[in-house]
């Protein structure tokens, strides 16, 4: 099972979706594929191999992506940050300026600075076909071992 998420974003993620189309129509994607697709509209994506929702509750999603084969995900810090900590493998489709998928290109910046740490990132459909068809492998190392910003506050700043 491959697992899509592309975040709640409010903005559409329409190449993610067009991508995945085709994907499943050349054969290239082959196994069940989960799609939290937040507010994108995904109405034109009829595939038997596709079961999609707006969100998943984080228990069950945890679940699904543990069990994943392969997860694409939209490139936000916290998703990045899950996936990395869960040890599976993993490909990040950032969502970019010039297609309106978000109001400036941070996922784009985040994604190459995390690629120096091992992570995969795609831009172009061909990449994102090629890490389907010579699957990363899982995450082993932590990526991120500084506290969380918020954990830092709290211990500098008790109530």
């Amino acid at each position: 099972m491959i697992v899509v998420t592309f975040g709640t974003s409010p903005f559409p993620f329409h190449r993610a979706v067009t991508w995945l189309d085709r994907l499943l129509s050349s054969g290239i994607i082959a196994e069940p594929v989960i799609l939290q697709h937040g507010s994108t509209p995904v109405s034109g994506l009829r595939h038997p191999l596709v079961s999609s929702y707006l969100s998943i509750p984080l228990g069950e999603m945890g679940d699904r992506l543990r069990r994943a084969s392969l997860v694409i995900s939209h490139a936000g810090q916290g998703s990045t940050r899950l996936l990395a900590s869960l040890g599976v493998p993993f490909v990040l489709l950032p969502r970019l300026k010039r297609y309106r998928e978000h109001i400036d290109d941070h996922q784009l910046l985040f994604a190459q600075a995390v690629s120096r740490l091992g992570v995969l990132y795609c831009t172009e459909y061909d990449e994102l076909a090629r890490y389907l068809c010579d699957r990363p492998a899982p995450m082993t190392k932590q990526l991120f071992e500084a506290p969380l910003l918020a954990d830092h506050l709290l211990a500098c700043y008790p109530r």
